[in-house]
């Protein structure tokens, strides 16, 4: 071969590299464009009543600052719903620049404690602050019986709405003794037994009662087989209570 064909030869060699790389590098930043493609917009949805958004974009900044195929869906989905308000949540790209997070918030039901929320199904929360919720019932029991303790709340709650009685607390201890508080202020001791048996006994008497006699209750412990013990607010009058038990004779003694 001359040098005329050698040269041709090498030149168009150099040609074809020279293609090949461009073409290469050209891909190459197509697809570091695509992968550093930034995030725009991050939409959340739902119906919010306690969660603040600004607590939500305090919690998704730091896990959207990056580009579209690097963010970490999951990461977001785990940050999002160890929120105490998020009950459930559901992360996704929409392209070309959009993160969709649909958001839906716990229902409170009733406290637990002192601190903290529980809703109808039992799953117990703590926000930040629950002041707003002081009007709510509040339910106290032993550790990882709150579902438990919570179906024997409503079996009291029912049998009191049927006397159109209100149930302000209820309590069960560690040995398993129940106590409850009315928004009237009347505490009613249960004990550890036949709880609603006994308590349908005692609102069977409270037909024989004057309203006066009943708001003037402070305790009442039920914790008796055949009974129950009060203890009065003070200042109250002595109850005749022979006469609330055979009203019909005092009645007879009075018009002889």
């Amino acid at each position: 071969m001359n040098n005329i064909g050698t040269k041709t030869l090498a030149l168009s060699l150099l040609l074809l590299t020279a293609l090949v790389f461009w073409a290469y590098g050209n891909k190459l930043a197509e697809v570091t464009y695509v992968k550093s493609l930034p995030i725009k917009y991050v939409r959340t949805e739902g119906v919010f009543q306690y969660l603040s958004k600004d607590e939500l974009k305090t919690v998704l900044q730091p896990l959207v600052m990056t580009g579209f195929f690097d963010v970490d869906v999951q990461a977001i989905q785990l940050a999002v719903s160890t929120m105490p308000w998020v009950e459930e949540v559901s992360v996704k790209r929409i392209w070309p620049d959009a993160i969709d997070i649909k958001v839906r918030e716990k229902t409170p039901y009733v406290r637990w404690r002192e601190d903290s929320l529980i809703t109808e199904q039992g799953v117990i929360f703590t926000p930040n602050n629950i002041e707003q919720f002081q009007n709510l019932l509040v339910l106290t029991g032993p550790e990882r019986q709150q579902k438990k303790v919570l179906e024997m709340m409503k079996g009291i709650k029912t049998s009191l709405a049927d006397h159109s009685i209100e149930l302000a607390e209820f309590n069960v201890n560690n040995r398993g003794a129940w106590k409850i508080k009315l928004t009237t202020g009347l505490e009613i001791l249960l004990g550890r037994n036949e709880q609603l048996k006994k308590l349908q006994r005692f609102l069977k008497t409270l037909a024989v009662l004057r309203q006066e006699q009943v708001d003037a209750m402070a305790v009442v412990d039920l914790r008796y087989p055949n009974g129950y013990a009060v203890s009065w607010k003070p200042g109250t009058a002595e109850i005749d209570w022979k006469s609330i038990a055979s009203p019909q004779s005092e009645t007879e003694k009075r018009t002889k």
